[in-house]
């Protein structure tokens, strides 16, 4: 869940690692640190609690020479948020640093023997295990002390190791936690993430569980875990520098929102067939025969990507006629549900790094079943894991609340939907009429998003607010989970979201005028069954701020403020809906003074169980 930078070359180290660590900070940390390596026995750490700038400031006074170094930004796992604890951590000598992402499951009998055997440990993290035993086993080079190590250690890490006993070089490993090789000319680099390489190299090599890499400025190598070389794909990233920063916005969340007409549009681009009225995908690797003798789907997802799951069942079940599920990553892996064979299993996660999903997605494997990826990440675990897969082409999402990926993550899932119901009983009128609906939608976000306004002036009259409803029914349900998550992730305001109709089996004990509504209440199947429901918190002074379609003037004499969105039809609501809710998250947040791109606790890749 933290960021890792490395860099071998012949400028200095200190500002590309930096600069990385900044390009990363979106994944959430607590503190942050660098080691750099100028020659034998000269090693430079720096590291501070706190945010980068309060490490900046600390090199200000001490600077950290040298063209060769590795830094990391930490998430508290194990012991809190102190300089100690701070990444990276040295081994009692000093001959050893490491950073490290993931956790060391058995670090307390790792270190009992060390400590046995005399050695002092510094810090309270797992982490310091790792650079106390490669220093243990130092004889004979770095290369061989790591690689006695790493067979040592149970549980998931992603690290770097330097050591100015060899200072020409960085040894990285992987295992359950990402890590990428960029390759330059005259310098490699190596990142938890390829974000923290935009702008310094598109070429990267994605490593794979139980590899080692061994960078220079001139050299890289991959090794697998026998310390055999071997030979890997270099990929290029897609991304370009603008796409990382905040441009005029103030911050990341808001330019992702106001993106995500743009993202909709990438994400149909050459994937829509008029001629066939249907949806194509390249990396599906699955012939149209497996998808007809599926006779049942399995999404399985944790956060924003489980509330875009269950839209995607609603999808499905209607267009396909195809029986879904969804299930949390995180207990579906530990379930042991009767599947049959016929069962399609697609792993949905927006970095594709997602701890609990990608252990989700091997099991999957590990019974025989086909699996499929929907992720944003090109070259990430979970795509090159699943037989198959489609990326969202949504670009980096730096903001920790997601709201572009969740939406592109939707409206892959209609494509996937109208796919899989050409294949059966949907005509090609009726797939073409959703294609042109899908055409329509890139416009219609744009025109959600002139609300931005008048939900600020929502904001200003709630922002006091400590709890929050958010209520809708059918496709609308999840939108009212996802609405909720936001408010929660970015304003820390407590807020829950329910199917509407459940109001009277509980939770409208919670009603009372300190206690807002927000209902999702656009013109659809059931939307009298919405209005009676609204009348219900109404009838217990409850404020309601209604989401509705243009044009219903009867919502506006029944809710408190009104927020309207285009028409469109029922299984493409969420699209539209969801955009003033991400907007009202934002403006709550920003009112209530928090960080709204990094805030507390969170991670943006949650790489760890």
């Amino acid at each position: 869940m933290c960021g890792i930078v490395g860099y071998a070359g012949r400028r200095e180290a200190e500002p590309i690692l930096i600069d990385g660590l900044r390009r990363l900070e979106y994944r959430g940390y607590d503190s942050a640190g660098l080691a750099t390596v100028t020659g034998p026995e000269q090693m430079h750490v720096r590291k501070r609690s706190g945010r980068i700038a309060s490490l900046v400031g600390h090199l200000r006074e001490r600077p950290a020479p040298g063209c060769l170094g590795i830094s990391h930004t930490r998430w508290a796992t194990h012991g809190p948020a102190t300089d100690a604890n701070a990444h990276p951590h040295l081994s009692s000598d000093g001959r050893v640093a490491v950073v490290h992402n993931g956790v060391i499951e058995n670090y307390e009998a790792l270190k009992r023997h060390l400590q046995e055997h005399g050695i002092v440990f510094q810090s309270d993290t797992d982490t310091e295990v790792i650079a106390q035993l490669v220093a243990y086993h130092f004889d004979g080079g770095l290369m061989e002390a790591v690689c006695r190590t790493l067979p040592l250690l149970k549980g998931t890490y992603g690290l770097a190791v330097v050591s100015p006993d060899d200072p020409e070089m960085i040894l990285g490993a992987r295992l359950g936690s990402p890590l990428v090789l960029g390759v330059g000319a005259g310098e490699h680099f190596l990142a938890s993430d390829p974000a923290a390489l935009i702008g310094q190299t598109r070429d990267v090599v994605y490593m794979k569980d139980h590899q080692l890499c061994r960078i220079t400025a001139d050299e890289w190598q991959i090794y697998d875990r026998e310390r055999t070389r071997v030979s890997a794909s270099v990929h290029q990233i897609d991304w370009e520098v603008g796409d990382a920063d905040k441009g005029a916005f103030e911050h990341h969340m808001l330019k992702e929102i106001h993106e995500q007409p743009q993202t909709l549009a990438n994400a149909m681009r050459g994937r829509l067939d008029d001629s066939e009225s249907t949806a194509h995908f390249g990396g599906l690797n699955v012939d149209n025969q497996q998808l007809r003798r599926a006779n049942r789907i399995i999404l399985t997802a944790c956060g924003t990507s489980y509330h875009a799951a269950l839209i995607g069942e609603y999808l499905i079940e209607e267009f396909a006629q195809l029986p879904v599920e969804v299930e949390y990553a995180s207990e579906f892996r530990y379930r042991n549900p009767p599947i049959d064979h016929n069962t399609i299993v697609i792993a949905i996660s927006q970095s594709g790094e997602t701890a609990d999903t990608l252990a989700a997605l091997r099991e999957s494997k590990r019974k025989g079943h086909l699996t499929l990826a929907i992720c944003n990440v090109v070259g990430s675990t979970i795509a090159r894991e699943a037989d198959g897969g489609i990326y969202l082409h949504a670009g980096p999402e730096i903001g920790v609340a997601s709201t572009k990926a969740f939406t592109s993550q939707v409206f892959t899932l209609g494509m996937l939907a109208l796919h899989l119901g050409r294949l059966r009983h949907l005509s090609a009128l009726q797939g073409a009429r959703i294609i042109d609906q899908m055409l329509s939608l890139p416009a219609l976000i744009e025109e959600s998003l002139e609300c931005d306004a008048q939900v600020q002036r929502i904001a200003e009259k709630y922002a006091h607010c400590s709890d929050f409803l958010f209520l809708g029914r059918q496709y609308l349900y999840p939108v009212a989970l996802e609405g909720a998550l936001k408010l929660k992730e970015i304003s820390y305001a407590h807020a829950e979201g329910y199917p509407a109709a459940e109001m009277k089996h509980g939770p409208i004990a919670l009603i009372d005028e300190h206690t807002p509504s927000v209902f999702l209440a656009l013109k659809g199947a059931i939307h009298e069954k919405a209005m009676s429901n609204l009348e219900e918190v109404k009838a217990r002074r409850g404020p309601v701020i209604a989401v509705a379609t243009q044009g219903d003037t009867a919502i506006a004499a029944k809710a408190d403020d009104v927020i309207c969105v285009p028409d469109v039809p029922d299984y493409f609501q969420p699209l539209v809906a969801v955009i003033p809710l991400q907007l009202l998250a934002y403006h709550i947040a920003r009112l209530r003074g928090c960080d709204i791109d990094k805030p507390r606790n969170l991670a943006k890749s949650v790489t760890v169980e």
